[in-house]
């Protein structure tokens, strides 16, 4: 099981508009023409699960991880009347969207771990990872988005050590964490334990994760940032965040690098950067030598430093050099391809006598695609069947899928050419007013019947599209 979940992999968030308002195939279908066969299902609500495109994803061959948020949410509609109780006290209250919980509060934690053991029993992913596991903020103590300083986490820190925790306010406090170095050490402490301890318990506590589903797959995650020589220990400090630590006592089947956002916030960033996360992972491949790890890289959250397909393919072969088992990226339709590229036939699949299913790069506009002339047989097949004017219909245009209709289609093999087909701008993360048009003609070829059926073939690993690990 587990290697199906390494190699090359993709983020997806299906809440997204790209993914509505079609078929959970051509979803499938599209993510298998760019070359995947491992994705990472963004959950955000662990209560409202695509699980038809989940049944579809294996059922095309695809392994499928579920990944879930530790630190929070984006919604809190699904969360009982008392959620408010569990958030984290910041420095400096912060009204950016994300409501930040507190792993010091035991409601939260477990509430989250039921949650999880009813997400991985309703739905048959094949791994489970907590991303984010960590809290707040990598420049805290300066912007004063550092946490957890709320009661819970003061409670917790009274009942271990016996003493208030750290001042971050008051310089001539005798707790100010400058002036009172041993317990600040302690404070670092005890939040690298408490982000551990919580993921401890979601995943091998009792009647956790690994006891409902002793088959998954886990992996954890942990950050990694190019900031200099003492970036590792500074996280560590800042986010209690330590990769280390946390495989040592959860003992993960996988575990992932996640890219810090002072990296993948740089429009210049080189696809190369993870080699300066190498700190980040020695002590794991001396001490857990036989541990997959993964790298995790952002290709488009914001519009600046959106990747294009050959900086990805870069960045992929920059983790095969240092040794990475599996990547993935964050997310598959907000790379900056998907704003300059057009849409691209990859595949005829023979579907029934006169129909023919296009297996698409991107997702195709229903309205012009159904404009005549965009699809004709190749130069010379029409005189052979001695139709000149055959009319090749649109039948349904399904995300990145296409289905042709023609009585004339001939039974055997034969070339189809498409051409000024055009994607769709509105549904991006950035929208755009123009679209991308397929200016030169792509001739495929369209397999022959088989029988009396057609019958459709497993797709295509790859192809123009194909990034390969």
């Amino acid at each position: 099981m587990l290697n199906r979940l390494l190699g090359p992999s993709i983020q997806i968030d299906p809440t997204f508009p790209y993914y509505k308002n079609r078929s959970e195939q051509s979803i499938a279908d599209e993510l298998a023409m760019a070359g995947y066969r491992v994705v990472h299902y963004f959950v955000t609500v662990e209560s409202e699960v695509n699980g038809k495109l989940v049944d579809c994803l294996k059922a095309n061959g695809f392994a499928v991880w579920a990944m879930v948020l530790g630190n929070g949410t984006y919604t809190t509609a699904h969360l009982p009347q008392d959620w408010p109780d569990w958030q984290m006290t910041l420095l400096k209250p912060v009204n950016d969207g994300y409501y930040r919980l507190s792993p010091f509060s035991y409601r939260y934690v477990a509430w989250k771990k039921q949650a999880l053991v009813e997400l991985v029993k309703a739905y048959p992913f094949d791994g489970i990872e907590v991303a984010e596991p960590y809290f707040p903020e990598w420049n805290g103590l300066s912007s004063g988005v550092y946490g957890d300083v709320g009661p819970y986490a003061r409670a917790a820190f009274k009942q271990q050590y016996g003493s208030d925790i750290p001042d971050f306010k008051y310089r001539s406090s005798p707790y100010y964490y400058k002036n009172n170095p041993a317990l600040y050490r302690q404070w670092i402490e005890f939040r690298v334990d408490a982000v551990n301890r919580y993921l401890n318990e979601w995943i091998n506590g009792k009647h956790g994760i690994r006891a409902a589903r002793p088959d998954i797959c886990v992996a954890t995650w942990s950050l990694a940032v190019d900031a200099g020589p003492d970036a590792v220990e500074k996280l560590r400090e800042l986010q209690g965040n330590d990769a280390f630590s946390m495989v040592s006592m959860i003992r993960p089947d996988v575990h992932f690098i996640q890219t810090h956002w002072p990296d993948w916030m740089r429009p210049r960033l080189k696809p190369d950067y993870i080699k300066h996360y190498e700190p980040f992972v020695a002590k794991l491949k001396i001490i857990h030598p036989r541990l997959p790890l993964g790298i995790q890289t952002d290709i488009g959250s914001l519009k600046p430093m959106r990747r294009s397909r050959q900086w990805l393919e870069a960045f992929a072969q920059t983790a095969v050099q240092l040794g990475y088992a599996t990547w993935t990226a964050y997310e598959y339709h907000l790379g900056l391809y998907m704003y300059e590229e057009p849409p691209l036939p990859m595949q005829a699949v023979r579907v029934q006598r006169n129909q023919v299913l296009l297996l698409c790069s991107k997702r195709i506009d229903p309205e012009t695609a159904t404009t005549n002339g965009r699809f004709q047989l190749a130069d010379g097949e029409q005189e052979l069947l001695n139709q000149p004017d055959i009319q090749i219909r649109v039948l349904k245009v399904d995300g990145s899928s296409i289905v042709l209709d023609c009585p004339s289609f001939p039974t055997g093999s034969f070339q189809l050419k498409v051409s000024h087909i055009q994607d769709t701008p509105e549904l991006f993360l950035f929208p755009e007013k123009r679209a991308n048009v397929l200016t030169s003609p792509v001739t495929l070829t369209v397999p022959a019947m088989e029988g009396r059926r057609a019958i459709r073939r497993p797709l295509k690993n790859g192809g123009v599209n194909g990034i390969v690990l």
